[in-house]
């Protein structure tokens, strides 16, 4: 193994900065040296507003609106956007409007911590609790806005605090191991932002260009998004004889973070998507096609046909393959948690060190590693342990057929929350930090799967019983959606110097006002699309039109749910063929999850993260000057971070515009006019972004410093 620091990860400081200016250090995004400390942006030893009136304020009014917009367009667009960006621009364009307020970064920091809860509560809410009105189960009204406020609150309260013992871990033990793509974006925005000069101007293009390409893309449609190469003759016969096919999704926000990410990660997660799009699916076809009158479980989904040679590639995937990615997640994760046992353990124990004597601790940490009392910590645990056994033992004894086994049923129910909940924060922290993305709906679907096996063995059954399993994976899908964010947070805060205590603090108030107003936005949509049936007289709710409402992964943890409730047969093979692929993935020393995730994602999404990575490994190729080309990757990285800016933004405003009716007056839907047309529009497009950002990375020189 050469003993050079891995130019995948070693991922790249701020352009050079005008003479005297602060900046960010050299060791931000690389292994620190043996010996060598990392000091952040604000110093420990430095007074700075952070915590602040304003702060906290502008970051309750950022996670209020962002809560309902992410809720309504991730259910009525089927989307939910990256809300941590476009806030930390909003509040470094904010912090100008205070002329005497100077080093306001860590407060932008405090906003940004508040404000990004809300596309973390949302996620973890809307992925579930939708499906128990699309089964018929839901409460009424009052009881179900208790609900969904209760599960959101106790799911993310207990994921953020399961990862606070392990923010060391991630932050100083990986620090320059783990690329944090979405973290490192947000971090140039910070600095960029306090900075200004030619850094801000190189960040301000880059997101210009990225947000407007990806516009063009995806709301005025002026070419197609995704391109398959159908319109080649022969990969056309290669995807209707074997169902194989090769798909980039053409836009920036992805590109950048396959720069960010590297090559090394960036090419295994895409070898995971090349392995389920060109061997299982070809694979499961080519058996299923020699036997037409026979429907092999699972049973397709909505909308899917009965029998494999009827189903296209993307169906065959989603059914099958995509399955076997999801027990290579579960088998993934529960290596990685073998792995990580012990650092788990050190965590934990030296929490309880903190226990018996705090003041010693207190007296030894520097503002800058200085979490939450672990007496803190550990009670809030404890606290919310019990209100979920609470709250379960409730929801239990209103169900007659319930009540009896109440008990029995709650211990179950809460083993599952809590042990779900624990051992999959290192995994969501993890597939977090390597690529930017948190496989929620995976692992969600895992505990589902398992979690309701388990509690119809010991007696919940019938139309409760699918509500309550959908309660409590609603409470690990939020526990899970919380940990995987808010260890994004905390690397930026890492880097910049905030301090942790006030990070969490700031995610536990962002995550109650989140949870009110996704709530309410659920319940809102539920009553605005909903009807009346004419014969029947009773309402329908609006989630039962997946036309208007889509709501996917809603809608496929009911059906699997009301598979399993009904005794339909649960795929164990397909889990467990991909929980052996994993320990196989392991034993060659290949990262297990980064493959996983590949496996999971649709292949659309993981070619463009790796022409990224490809992309990112030229730059810091292209020249035999280690400084000058050291220079270039940070200027690449900085325009990758533009790229990720502007696609988040353009996000939020293409779902606005959809939700208004507006989308219309602009878009061109030329990829549906004509197929060929837009993919070949698409593939000269996208060609100029890459040389946009691989030449613009290249104009760097280095720093005379």
């Amino acid at each position: 193994m050469s003993a050079k620091p891995d130019a995948d990860t070693d991922q790249q400081a701020s352009a050079a900065p005008a003479p005297g200016a602060r900046t960010l250090s050299p060791a931000a995004y690389r292994p620190l040296q043996p010996g060598e400390t990392y000091e952040p942006f604000i110093r420990a030893n430095e007074k700075v507003p952070e915590f602040s009136p304003r702060a906290v304020a502008l970051g309750i009014t950022m996670v209020v609106i962002f809560s309902v917009a992410a809720t309504y367009s991730g259910l009525k667009v089927a989307q939910v956007f990256e809300a941590a960006i476009p806030i930390g621009i909003l509040s470094v364009g904010m912090s100008g409007l205070f002329r005497k307020r100077r080093n306001s970064i860590l407060e932008n920091v405090i906003i940004q911590s508040i404000g990004a809860a809300s596309g973390l509560v949302v996620a973890g809410s809307i992925f579930t609790l939708p499906g128990l009105y699309i089964m018929g189960v839901a409460p009424d009204t009052v009881h179900m806005l208790i609900t969904m406020f209760i599960v959101s609150v106790l799911g993310s309260l207990l994921g953020l605090l399961f990862l606070i013992p392990l923010r060391r871990y991630f932050m100083v033990e990986q620090h320059g191991k783990l690329p944090f793509p979405e973290a490192t974006a947000i971090n140039e925005v910070f600095v960029t932002g306090e900075a200004g000069g030619a850094q801000a101007r190189t960040l301000v293009i880059a997101a210009a260009v990225g947000g407007l390409f990806d516009f063009l893309t995806t709301s005025v449609r002026a070419w197609s998004e995704v391109v398959d190469f159908q319109f080649l003759p022969f990969m056309k016969h290669l995807a209707r004889t074997t169902r194989a096919s090769i798909k980039i999704d053409g836009v920036s926000l992805i590109l950048g973070l396959g720069f960010i990410t590297g090559l090394r990660y960036s090419a295994i997660i895409c070898a995971g998507g090349l392995f389920s799009a060109l061997v299982m699916v070809p694979l499961i076809y080519h058996f299923g096609k020699y036997v037409p009158a026979l429907s092999i479980p699972p049973a397709p989904l909505p909308g899917f046909p009965s029998f494999i040679p009827e189903m296209s590639g993307g169906q065959v995937f989603k059914l099958y393959a995509q399955r076997v990615g999801v027990g290579a997640m579960a088998g993934a994760g529960i290596i990685g948690i073998l792995k990580s046992l012990p650092t788990i353990t050190s965590a934990f124990s030296l929490g309880f060190k903190q226990l018996f004597n705090p003041k010693s601790h207190a007296q030894n940490v520097v503002r800058t590693d200085r979490d939450l009392k672990m007496s803190t910590v550990v009670g809030g645990i404890l606290a919310v342990l019990v209100a979920i056994t609470i709250f379960f033992f409730v929801l239990l004894r209103q169900d007659p057929s319930s009540a009896s086994k109440a008990p029995q049923i709650t211990l179950t129910g809460l083993v599952i929350a809590v042990v779900f909940s624990f051992l999959f924060t290192t995994v969501a922290a993890l597939a977090t930090a390597m690529t930017g993305n948190n496989p929620i709906s995976g692992m969600t679907l895992v505990t589902l799967i398992l979690g309701s096996t388990a509690l119809v063995s010991v007696g919940l059954e019938g139309q409760f019983g699918k509500f309550a399993a959908i309660v409590m994976g609603a409470v690990v899908c939020s526990a899970l959606s919380m940990s995987g964010g808010f260890v994004t947070d905390l690397k930026v805060g890492y880097w910049l110097g905030a301090t942790p205590r006030y990070q969490q603090i700031s995610k536990i108030v962002g995550t109650l006002f989140a949870a009110v107003g996704v709530a309410l936005t659920v319940l809102l949509i539920h009553r605005a699309y909903g009807r009346t049936d004419p014969t029947t007289g009773q309402f329908i709710s609006g989630f039962m039109n997946t036309q208007v409402v889509p709501a996917p992964q809603a809608n496929l943890f009911a059906t699997i749910l009301g598979g399993i409730f009904d005794k339909a047969p649960v795929t164990w093979l397909l889990y467990g063929v991909g929980l052996v692929l994993a320990v196989l993935l392991e034993m060659m020393k290949i990262p297990p999850l980064a493959f996983a995730i590949g496996m999971y994602l649709p292949l659309e999404i993981n070619t463009p993260l790796f022409i990224g990575g490809l992309i990112s490994h030229f730059v810091e190729k292209s020249s035999a000057h280690k400084d000058v080309s050291e220079e270039r990757v940070r200027r690449g990285t900085l325009m990758a971070s533009g790229f990720i800016a502007g696609g988040a933004i353009v996000g939020v405003i293409g779902a606005v515009l959809v939700l208004l009716g507006l989308n219309g007056y602009i878009d061109l839907a030329v990829g549906e006019k004509n197929d060929t047309l837009g993919q070949i529009l698409s593939l000269v497009a996208y060609a100029g972004l890459i040389a946009f950002l691989y030449l613009g990375s290249k104009r760097a020189k280095a720093d005379p410093a």
